[in-house]
């Protein structure tokens, strides 16, 4: 039987927060950078989102439906690009029109509701798919947290929102022994199918492509192909899970990667020994091999492959802890615009540019972190949160008031 390889691309840029400074708690309510936001995502849509979508548009044509990927696209993402670059939008449809793209599910915010607020959670995946039905007509079937963040439980509260498949990552603590290149089952809900990262050909792509040191450098389509179809190595289905970054802004364009790109499906579908397959295909194919046991919460990042490079250190806990302690009364209050600031400040990034680590891929800690030290994002962020607690306050104490007045 032939083994499938599975791309799946990430799409997201966060909506980064002004310098607030203390004096401005209690006069300035509006919080974001809009100046820094447009800039950063029209100069990666110039980079990356729109040639690499013109590059997949071409394949996939080309190829006559052989060639498949998938994309997950935040909500702040879709946000930013209704407003900064429609365009990108536009190219996204385009492919969603061939059929040969799926588009997963997520939550609206990219946050980090999984690990601490199961209602919250389950409403921003909510508000998530609406937006995908909206944009792209059709609602995902298969999900993937906020940085491939998965444990049992996490995993069961997928499985009862009636997605079939999840993806994570292929980490060797849960692995063992075991291959990321099967289907395997949630430990809690084993109707639920998941897919593992094969993190070793994903990060040749996505962290090595460019760099000369690596001593499988450079990287052709054809050894890439080879590593792919090597039949020793066992498994029904390669995953390679990556930043769309990746394509002309992590890997710029002058390193070859959108050559690479180029001529990879034709490789593969050439082969005869692979064929591309979407997430949702991968999982209706395939049986589980095993039930996969995560007791504790893992993710793709860093070497640890668990969630401290977001809630790794004192200032980011505290942060993560006042963040949702407030969820209540933004609750009992139920307004637009307080909704949507406390959406906002959930997103992981803003945590990740607190991170006090340095590790091999430290410099991606870095990556378009408009903050000079972690002690720096720590205090904007709990300035501006200190700001969101005094609006959520005031407007408590006068809807109080307002409930208190005799009819």
């Amino acid at each position: 039987m032939m083994k499938t390889v599975c791309f799946y691309f990430q799409v997201h840029q966060p909506l980064r927060l002004k310098r607030y400074r203390f004096f401005n708690m209690g006069k300035d309510h509006n919080y974001l950078d809009d100046l820094t936001n447009k800039t950063i995502l029209q100069k990666i849509a110039q980079k990356c989102y729109l040639p690499m979508n013109a590059l997949l548009l071409d394949q996939i044509k080309a190829h006559k439906g052989k060639f498949r990927v998938a994309f997950s696209m935040s909500g702040l993402a879709i946000e930013q690009f209704r407003t900064y670059a429609p365009e990108v939008l536009d190219s996204f449809r385009a492919l969603a029109k061939t059929g040969c793209v799926e588009f997963l599910g997520e939550t609206y915010a990219h946050s980090l509701a999984s690990l601490i607020d199961r209602d919250e959670f389950i409403e921003q995946v909510r508000m998530h798919s609406d937006v995908i039905k909206q944009e792209f007509g059709v609602r995902p079937r298969v999900f993937r947290n906020t940085e491939l963040i998965y444990s049992d439980s996490i995993g069961e509260t997928v499985a009862e929102m009636g997605f079939e498949a999840m993806l994570t990552e292929g980490a060797k603590h849960i692995l063992g022994w075991e291959s990321p290149n099967f289907i395997y089952a949630n430990a809690k809900d084993q109707k639920l199918r998941l897919l593992l990262r094969n993190f070793k050909l994903s990060d040749d792509i996505a962290f090595r492509f460019s760099n000369q040191s690596w001593n499988e450098w450079p990287l052709t389509v054809e050894k890439y192909v080879g590593w792919l179809s090597d039949p020793n190595m066992s498994g029904d289905t390669i995953n390679l899970f990556m930043d769309y970054e990746t394509f002309g802004e992590h890997q710029w364009a002058e390193s070859g990667i959108f050559d690479f790109m180029r001529y990879l499906p034709g490789a593969i579908i050439e082969s005869n020994t692979l064929r591309f397959a979407t997430p949702s295909e991968v999982a209706a194919e395939f049986q589980p091999v095993a039930v996969l046991h995560s007791p504790y919460p893992i993710s793709w990042a860093d070497e640890e492959r668990d969630v401290t490079a977001w809630l790794g250190n004192e200032l980011q806990n505290e942060a993560f802890t006042k963040l949702y302690a407030l969820r209540e009364k933004v609750y009992q209050l139920n307004s637009p615009d307080l909704n949507y600031v406390w959406r906002f400040m959930q997103s992981s990034d803003h945590f990740y540019y607190m991170a006090t680590k340095w590790f091999s891929d430290g410099d991606v800690h870095s990556y378009f972190n408009p903050y000079g030290s972690p002690y720096e994002a720590f205090v904007n962020y709990m300035n501006v949160l200190s700001d969101f607690e005094i609006q959520i306050q005031r407007r408590l104490e006068a809807y109080q008031n307002k409930q208190a007045v005799p009819a």
